[in-house]
């Protein structure tokens, strides 16, 4: 324990009172307080004391000098202005530097004694060097003094020839101990609490007496935690912070205006920049601070404050900070509220303040830490960086901006600036810029790996770095592990247990692959890192929510692909370092996207975890292999080239979990499959060549079966024993012909059938055929929760399959499939498709799959003008359910004499309505008004090659004109069509758009259409304009200020030149907007 007794008796200075006393002795430290050549006591006591009197006559004599002399020369003058300054605070200077060199040298014992000499660091040996080259310099200093105070002007001289270099020395004293109070600190961090030694304890007291005069110039902090006395310093608004330049990044660059803008918007408080671990976060703020030094126009704060909080938050350390920063006192045995509470007070009568909170890992409450709420106090602005975009919630963040990787010409720039000139050399620069590109954009990986290879000048080197970057395995690279690994690992330590197994399975992928989320959480299921006992919705609720969280740490991202995640390319080195090397109970082996061409047995063990060899072109599994007893994940998808399994090969992996074969062409399952009996996900999706599957009766804790796009005609035997099936996915099976009787009741946990696309229909028990499973039988599944099949006819009556009611999501495809079918909505929570029905048969209850769907297509079914007017004249209630209605390949023709129509909207939460080969209509109105529709929901309409349609909508009648006003896209292909609204008379100058919100429109084909609204019209909302073979369209409704919200105007170069204009502003402002249709 370091223990400082203080005690300070001050008094003022240039008057014949006693001089300043300073008595410090650091108890309990083997080092001697230091001890300066010439105290302030020496001073007093003995001959210099006599010169007192005559040193404040000749100072009054020299400031008179001074005056005349300001007079007749101003360089002059300055001189000597800056030596009487310095000569008036020489004394007040001479006291401070005795008590700083006093706390520097016990800050030396405390460095000496919390860090252990083992692990000094060059900075550490450096500060420790300039501690004891400041000391020397000070007892220099102070014998020179001491030896001119001899002589009857010494004391003069001292003080107009000495002054300068004391408050020189004064300054670097104070830089000194400010830098190792800096290391002290981060040590700590880096150490638990509790071995923190306390500098003070409660006995103990900091008296200090306030000494009237002028500050220290440029003095930016306290004395520090050793003794931190109530003196208020000078502070400048902003101070400058060291750092690397972004105005060569274009990326990072745009983000800063951002930054800049945002500052200066009176609704934004708190702003939070997120990004993953060396993305240049810290870089960006800092440019940032220092733009807002340099600039004196973008000067709006009276101070801005710069704190870095780091994983380890440390409220008083914050605290402190902050306090130094505005020259706020605090003593050590104060509580954090107490602080809280004085700061509170000291930033509220700061009329306006910036304080960066750099590097923040969890949630700081303001309050708690004595900083005014932005939304309270109009000149306090918060700035945080993150790599948790959790934190940003938590923190209540008015703006969020994510920082990006770098693009491939700004990372190729930042890699040349620190590999230097050997990597733009003829023989380096290609491979130079494939070890770049590796680096992903990320700027810290980009740094590291340039200035390791800086001066390599043979290729060899370069070749084997790039191996090694390309294998996830840069181990031997210099500064790889300490500088970027170990960094960005910081962010999966911060993760659960479980979570932290789901990120390092991502890693199991090869580099930049998209990962479909379902699989993923099939694959998490069966390992066990989602609770089994949940219901298949509450499972992929998980899994999503796992997904969003492991994105909001920025440890993945969106694929390429919808409902896809991937990892970025270090992220994912990082994670196959911590599943290899460090985390034993996760240990993988990921030869994933190598073009391997065979497995090595040699890589394989027993203390294997994970392994991964999908992605490759591997042609033969050996068979036999090392036992690997501990695995619990064999993926082996995509190895377009494997056709065979061997008995022998599953044997070794009994411990298997999951086993992912998908995308290969093996033909048939081994036997031995059968002996996997803690398997619970067998994945064979898009084995197009699988034919067979042996029996799986011994495989009795599968959990989810994957047997989409197989050749299957039958299910395997056994499957009746799989009571614990929670998943059977049976989707694109072309071949299957049987589903044995009985087999599927039996499954009695299964929760989703998936039969998309299966040639296998289902029939009722009236109908079905002996040995096959029928409808019925489906209804024996009370965990059943989705499902996805075809039927042969139509369950009639549908109150006898009250089961149905109960799904949450449904698929029923009834009739045959012989016809094209577009199934595409988003609204399938509940689809029905019926193909090639007559409705005048009288077998369907179109009322009942009306009133329950949310999604209703017809197609090839006869009848339907005569359905519409049943709806229309006998229906009381309305479908409120139905979102989504497709008609296709259906004639509807209704006779001009015919003035029936529904008294109330049939349909009022259509969303979305599509036609497609439909003859007879010659405007949608006609069903609008035998419908009753409003359309007031309506946000898509495609219309697709109905040839008798003449227009969409009739406007004529303002009274069965619809309400068109949600309508965001309209996609037409009708080679006739000659307008899309039809106006009366009196409206055809009327401004407003009949769809005022639409976004997009796509025409393709419509060589009629010659205008797409009256004159004067304008389409000010959209955004998307795709025109393909429209030679008669020569006028869109947009002016110059559509450019405010156009992103893109797409059709043939002779299209784009045919169009007629209103002024050559419109079109110029257009221009940018256009793309060429069918250019790359």
């Amino acid at each position: 324990m370091l223990n400082l007794v203080a005690r300070s008796s001050l008094v003022m200075v240039g008057t014949a009172k006693k001089l300043p006393k300073v008595n410090i002795a650091i108890v309990g430290s083997s080092r001697k307080p230091y001890r300066p050549a010439c105290t302030a006591e020496d001073m007093v006591d003995g001959k210099i004391e006599k010169n007192i009197v005559k040193d404040s006559a000749m100072e009054f004599v020299t400031a008179v000098l001074g005056t005349l002399i300001a007079d007749a020369c101003p360089r002059l003058c300055g001189y000597v202005y800056s030596k009487i300054r310095n000569s008036f605070r020489f004394q007040l200077n001479f006291n401070d530097l005795e008590s700083h060199m006093n706390l520097l040298t016990e800050l030396r014992s405390q460095v000496e004694t919390e860090l252990d000499e083992s692990v000094w660091t060059t900075q550490v040996r450096g500060w420790l060097l300039e501690v004891q080259g400041i000391e020397g310099e000070v007892n220099s200093m102070n014998g020179s003094i001491a030896a001119r105070n001899q002589n009857c002007c010494g004391g003069i001289l001292n003080r107009c020839m000495r002054g300068g270099e004391l408050a020189e020395r004064l300054k670097k004293v104070q830089r000194i101990h400010s830098v190792g109070m800096s290391m002290v600190a981060a040590n700590r961090r880096e150490r638990p609490a509790e071995h923190i030694p306390d500098l003070m304890t409660e006995d103990q007291t900091t008296e200090v007496e306030h000494i009237p005069g002028p500050s220290v110039e440029d003095q930016a902090t306290a004395v520090g935690h050793i003794l931190r006395p109530s003196i208020e310093y000078q502070t400048t608004a902003v101070e400058h912070i060291p750092a690397p330049s972004i105005e060569d990044q274009t990326t990072a660059s745009l983000i800063l205006a951002k930054l800049m803008n945002l500052l200066n918007d009176d609704e934004v408080g708190r702003i939070g920049v997120w990004g993953m671990g060396g993305v240049g976060k810290t870089t960006l703020v800092k440019n940032l601070n220092n733009k807002l030094r340099n600039d004196s126009s973008t000067r709006p704060f009276g101070i801005v404050i710069w704190i870095t909080v780091s994983k380890q938050l440390d409220l008083a350390r914050i605290q402190t900070q902050i306090a130094q920063r505005v020259n706020m006192g605090v003593n050590m045995n104060e509580s954090t509220e107490s602080v809280a509470s004085k700061l509170h007070q000291r930033l509220e009568q700061q009329n306006k303040f910036l304080l960066i909170l750099d590097d923040v890992w969890e949630e700081i409450a303001l309050d708690a830490l004595g900083v005014p709420r932005p939304e309270v106090h109009g000149g306090c602005k918060i700035i945080l960086t993150t790599r948790f975009f959790d934190v940003c919630r938590d923190m209540k963040t008015d703006a969020v901006l994510k920082m990006d990787v770098l693009n491939d010409v700004e990372a190729w720039e930042l890699f040349c600036q620190n590999a230097g000139t050997v990597a733009t050399l003829e023989h380096i620069k290609p491979l130079a810029k494939e070890v770049a590109r590796e680096c992903g954009g990320l700027p810290l990986a980009i740094i590291v790996m340039g200035t390791s290879m800086r001066e390599k000048k043979m290729v060899e080197l370069w070749k084997d770095a790039l191996s090694e970057l390309q294998n996830s395995v840069p181990y031997n690279i210099k500064g790889i592990e300490d500088k970027v690994y170990k960094p960005l690992k910081w962010s999966y330590d911060s993760l659960g247990n479980n979570i932290k197994s789901c990120f390092l399975y991502c890693s199991l992928y090869p580099e930049d692959f998209s990962i479909e989320i379902r699989e993923l959480v099939q694959c998490w299921l069966a390992e066990g890192l989602i609770d089994k006992q949940k219901n298949y919705d509450d499972i992929h609720n998980r899994g999503a929510a796992v997904v969003e969280y492991l994105k909001d740490c920025c440890l993945l991202e969106d694929g390429h692909l919808k409902d896809t995640v991937k990892m970025h390319d270090v992220i994912r080195d990082v994670a196959i370092w911590i599943a290899t090397s460090v985390e034993v109970k996760y240990k993988s082996l990921v030869r994933s996207g190598i073009s391997l061409s065979q497995i090595s047995e040699g890589e394989l063990s027993r203390s294997v975890r994970r392994v991964s060899f999908m992605f490759n072109r591997i042609k033969e599994l050996p068979d036999g292999v090392p036992l690997c007893s501990k695995a619990s994940t064999l993926l082996l998808q995509d190895n377009l080239f494997l056709q065979r399994v061997p008995q022998g090969f599953l044997i070794a992996f009994q411990a298997l979990k999951v086993l992912n074969m998908g995308g290969t062409q093996i033909c048939r399952l081994p036997d031995s499959i059968c002996l996997l009996h803690q398997l619970e996900a067998l994945l064979l999706r898009d084995c197009s060549h699988l034919q067979e599957i042996p029996p799986l009766d011994g495989l009795q804790k599968l959990l989810v079966l994957d047997c989409c796009a197989t050749r299957v005609k039958e299910l395997p035997k056994g499957m009746e024993r799989l009571s614990n099936l929670k998943e059977l996915n049976l989707s694109c099976t072309q071949y299957l012909e049987t589903v044995q009787a009985g087999v599927m009741s039996e499954l009695s946990g299964l929760e989703v059938l998936d039969m998309t696309d299966s040639s296998y229909k289902w029939s009722l028990k009236r109908r079905a055929e002996k040995g096959k499973a029928v409808f019925e039988e489906l209804g024996c599944l009370e965990k059943l929760i989705s499902v996805s099949i075809g039927l042969n006819d139509i369950p009639f009556p549908v109150k006898k399959h009250t089961w149905i009611q109960k799904l949450k999501r449904s698929q029923f495809l009834m009739g045959p499939t012989d016809c094209e079918i577009d199934k595409t909505t988003k609204f399938n929570e509940r689809q029905v498709i019926f193909i090639s029905l007559n409705y005048l048969s009288k077998e369907w209850d179109i009322l009942w799959w009306l009133t329950n769907a949310t999604s209703l297509a017809l197609i090839s079914c006869s009848g339907l003008d005569k359905m519409v007017e049943t709806l229309a004249m006998k229906s009381v209630h309305c479908f409120g359910c139905l979102k989504s209605l497709t008609i296709s390949h259906a004639q509807i023709t209704f006779g001009p004499e015919e003035a029936w129509g529904a008294r109330n909207d049939l349909l009022p939460n259509m969303e979305e309505l599509k036609l497609k080969y439909v003859l007879g209509l010659k405007s949608i109105s006609e069903l609008v008004a035998r419908l009753g529709l409003k359309l007031s929901k309506l946000r898509v309409l495609k219309v697709f090659d109905c040839y008798s349609l003449d227009y969409l909508f009739s406007c004529i009648d303002f009274s069965q004109t619809p309400n068109l006003e949600n309508l965001e896209e309209i996609g037409l292909s009708c080679l006739y069509l000659d307008d899309l609204f039809v106006y009366g008379s009196r409206q055809t100058s009327v401004p407003s758009p009949v769809a005022p919100n639409l976004r997009r429109i796509y025409l393709d084909g419509v060589e009629n259409l010659k205008t797409l609204g009256r004159p004067k019209e304008l389409w000010q909302n959209l955004e998307t304009f795709l025109a393909s073979e429209c030679k008669s369209l020569k006028k869109l409704p947009l002016n110059s200020q559509s450019a405010n919200t156009l992103k893109e105007i797409k059709g043939e170069l002779w299209w784009w030149n045919q169009l007629e204009w209103d002024d050559d502003d419109t079109r110029s402002s257009l221009q940018p907007f256009f793309n060429e249709r069918g250019a790359p």
